[in-house]
């Protein structure tokens, strides 16, 4: 900076810049007026040469550490005489970066006779701030236009009345309550309140300083009063609130009518008197249709008003409706924007007009602006929000608009993820059901009840999963398995672990077999979710499973397990205890070998298949044992029913479930005697015939006469294979249960096939027309040899049991 320019009356102030070398840089028509140096003479010289005196006072040092400096300097002039100036220096920045120091010295001026008089109108003529001066009294004396203009009343019309006489409302109260404070103690006031001044129609929000005016001697004059208009700061403030508690208030659930409530919430009485929360109804089947046509139709979701039961509203909640063509809602829909409207009740708009229920709802409350804005999240319009004003005189201003939209924005989003959670939820819960039994079968075996608790229970999915699969020959299997993980990936594998052991039962395999191949399949799914790079799922896949067999005329049950807890038996007599199942490794591991176990279990007893989650007591600083043990206490409590057994099981062991949980719990029955038959067959043609007979008999004692025919054919195809294609010793059995089962044992291994015999050919029709014949069929492995099986519909026995 060579130079300190000048401006209008600039050449009577002394302008000096110096850099911090303490080089004078700049020098104005001021300071060279007042020293007598012309810039040539003084630019580039130091500063310190100006001084008078040897050095420069103490706190001229203390100031260069400061950013602002004044006092007395004693100067010297041009022609060697010393001057007394006053200075104030301003340490700043300039323009390129670097600091210097600006110095200021402005002439002397003595008091004047009309500085009262300007400090008088600068008083009186104060734009921005109201002010009135009072006598001890507390009655006017002065006011400034502004506080003329806002108390309605001329400065000779308020003279000698009280502030309460001129506005008697509680502000006005309590501003004199603390005019008498400021006089007693000298102690500034300030009142911060709403008013509405006279002659207008909404409030304003003033805050008012007092303080006492005294004469140079002390003497109390009055008291002054000082009222900014802080109407628009204070909304501002309003509308920060406003949207921090929407931030708060509005999203606290996945609940989309929730949310659309909150939003209500927040806006009323905030912005407005009545609002309305309104969704598409093409949102709520999930579809995005074009807002083109005539109106679209909107569901009530949600609306607040000021008054209790909201009379304004001309829809219930739930209720379906269409705006009129031409509605601010309507436009706002359409444009995507906000809209606000001012309603003239003596001439109501067009769109009003042609809805009585609309109109009497206007005229009855008042209602006199309107702003509608679109719920819209991610370029998709889900509905429109509208406020309304009645109790407000104000009408809906532009800021209003702005926080009404940023109150829609905030409520559209949370209604937008409330939607796709549920429609995520939905897919999942029905991906879920659709994996698990909807309903347990109709069986003899056993007696069932279940339970399936998802450790995600928001999302209603986990790789748990039980089944319970009826046999041939009246037997039934219990299935408990156990997915590694939560979710859908685990929901998915559940299911195709789940198809496959129902595969790999209707082929009756033993349970140790069936979990060897299932342990094959385990892997196969491992290295195919590996094959597919994503690091979320690779080296996810794993099961445990528990796989029980139980034939109810044997009384006998065969168990297996891969990595899964021990299956729980309470006896008839109501001892409890924890199979000794041999261990098998998880599924997935490949190459190890299961063992089964093969117990008898009375009829009557107790059999509880359960996921490791049941018993995991980590929750409760225990372990796997500690949640055992409670299982045990559990199931030797009383019940009256199945249910009641996992109600009470769930209760004392899951107050939380921290896992994914199934519970599975089967009472074992025994299938009379009298209604199964057996014997023994010669390996020779001619015994097929005596097959036959007995067979029939058998029916007739049964009350199963309309059966023989059938059975008749099918107990000759099944015993002529045996004799003619296995090996002795050859056996016919014959049950009656749900189904009427006939089964066929000889001791070959060889299982035969069904196959479409050619014209010419002279065997290959006797499983094709057993196949026709038969509700199913099918052939089961033995310990030595195996059995082919066929079952027919027939009817109930007499008495109405199957038991």
């Amino acid at each position: 900076m060579s130079e300190v320019s000048d401006v209008v009356g600039e050449p009577l102030t002394a302008r000096v810049t110096v850099d911090e070398q303490g080089v004078v840089t700049g020098w104005s028509a001021g300071a060279a007026r007042l020293l007598g140096y012309t810039p040539r003479e003084i630019l580039g010289r130091p500063a310190g040469t100006l001084l008078a005196g040897e050095s420069a006072p103490a706190d001229l040092h203390e100031a260069a550490r400061r950013s602002r400096w004044h006092g007395t300097l004693t100067l010297r002039r041009r022609d060697g005489s010393r001057l007394e100036a006053r200075v104030l220096a301003h340490r700043r920045t300039r323009d390129d970066g670097g600091r210097d120091w600006l110095l200021v010295s402005a002439p002397l001026r003595p008091v004047r006779p009309e500085d009262d008089v300007l400090m008088r109108w600068g008083f009186l003529q104060s734009p921005s701030c109201a002010t009135s001066v009072f006598d001890t009294d507390l009655r006017h004396r002065r006011s400034n236009r502004t506080a003329q203009a806002a108390l309605g009343l001329s400065d000779e019309e308020l003279r000698g009345l009280r502030m309460t006489d001129v506005v008697p409302t509680p502000l006005s109260r309590e501003v004199e309550r603390r005019m008498l404070q400021v006089l007693e103690t000298g102690e500034p006031q300030c009142v911060e309140d709403h008013a509405q001044a006279p002659g207008e129609s909404r409030e304003h929000a003033w805050s008012v300083h007092l303080y006492r005016v005294e004469d140079p001697d002390g003497r109390v004059l009055g008291v002054a009063a000082t009222g900014h208009d802080m109407t628009e700061q204070h909304r501002a403030r309003e509308r920060l609130q406003l949207i921090a508690e929407a931030s708060a208030r509005i999203g606290s659930t996945l609940d989309v009518t929730r949310t659309a409530q909150e939003l209500a919430d927040v806006a009323v009485p905030g912005l407005a008197d009545f609002v309305s929360v309104d969704l598409l109804t093409s949102f709520e089947q999930g579809r995005e249709d074009p807002l083109t046509g005539g109106p679209p139709r909107l569901r009530r979701v949600a609306h607040r008003s000021v008054l209790p039961g909201a009379p304004e509203a001309v829809l219930a909640p739930g209720g379906v409706d269409a705006y009129p063509e031409g509605s601010p809602p309507v436009e706002s829909l359409r444009s995507g924007r906000s809209v606000r409207a001012r309603i003239d009740r003596a001439a109501l708009p067009e769109w009003v007009v042609g809805d009585p229920l609309r109109t009497a709802r206007i005229r009855d409350h008042g209602i006199h602006s309107l702003m509608t804005v679109p719920l819209s999240a991610r370029g998709t319009t889900l509905g429109v929000v509208v406020f309304a004003r009645h109790r407000r005189p104000d009408p809906f201003q532009e800021d209003d608009a702005v926080l009404a939209e940023e109150l829609a924005a905030r409520a559209a989003v949370c209604v937008d993820n409330a939607r796709r959670y549920t429609r995520e939820r939905v897919t999942s819960v029905a991906l879920q059901r659709s994996l698990l039994p909807q309903r347990l079968p109709e069986q003899s075996a056993v007696e069932v009840a279940s339970r399936y608790l998802p450790a995600d229970l928001r999302a209603g999915v986990g790789g748990d999963w039980f089944d319970v699969i009826p046999l041939s020959g009246a037997r039934v299997a219990l299935v408990v398995g156990d997915v590694v993980g939560h979710g859908i990936h685990a929901s998915a594998t559940m299911g195709r672990l789940r198809t496959a052991v129902r595969t790999l039962a209707d082929i009756d395999l033993p349970p140790d077999e069936l979990l060897t191949h299932l342990d094959d399949l385990v892997g196969l799914l491992a290295a195919e979710t590996d094959a597919l790079g994503d690091p979320e799922t690779a080296g996810d896949v794993g099961a445990t499973c528990l796989y029980a067999v139980y034939d109810p005329l044997a009384r006998r049950c065969t168990l297996a397990r891969a990595g899964h807890p021990l299956p729980a038996v309470v006896t008839p007599d109501g001892e409890v205890d924890l199979l000794a199942l041999p261990a098998g490794p998880p599924l997935g591991l490949g190459g190890l070998p299961f063992e089964s176990l093969e117990i008898d279990l009375p009829e009557g007893s107790l059999l509880a298949l359960y996921t490791d989650g049941l018993i995991d007591s980590r929750s409760r600083g225990g372990d796997a044992d500690d949640g055992a043990a409670r299982l045990c206490r559990a199931l030797a409590a009383p019940a009256a029913s199945l249910d009641a057994v996992c109600d009470t099981v769930l209760a004392d062991l899951l107050p939380r479930p921290s896992d994914d949980v199934a519970l599975l719990v089967a009472r074992t029955r025994g299938l009379d005697a009298s209604r199964v038959a057996t014997w023994d067959v010669a390996s020779d043609p001619a015994a097929v015939a005596e097959a036959r007979k007995r067979a029939v008999d058998r029916l007739e004692a049964w009350g199963l006469t309309d059966a023989a025919f059938v059975t008749e054919l099918i107990v000759s195809e099944l015993v002529t294979n045996a004799i003619r294609h296995g090996e002795p010793p050859v056996q016919l059995r014959l049950i009656h249960d749900r189904t009427l089962i006939c089964e066929v044992s000889d001791g070959g291994g060889t299982a035969p096939h069904m196959r479409r015999a050619r014209t010419y050919d002279e065997g290959g029709r006797g499983l094709l027309l057993v196949a026709q014949l038969s509700r199913r069929w099918g052939t089961r492995p033995g310990a030595k040899g195996k059995t082919i099986w066929a079952e027919q519909t027939v009817d109930g026995p007499p008495d109405g049991s199957w038991l």
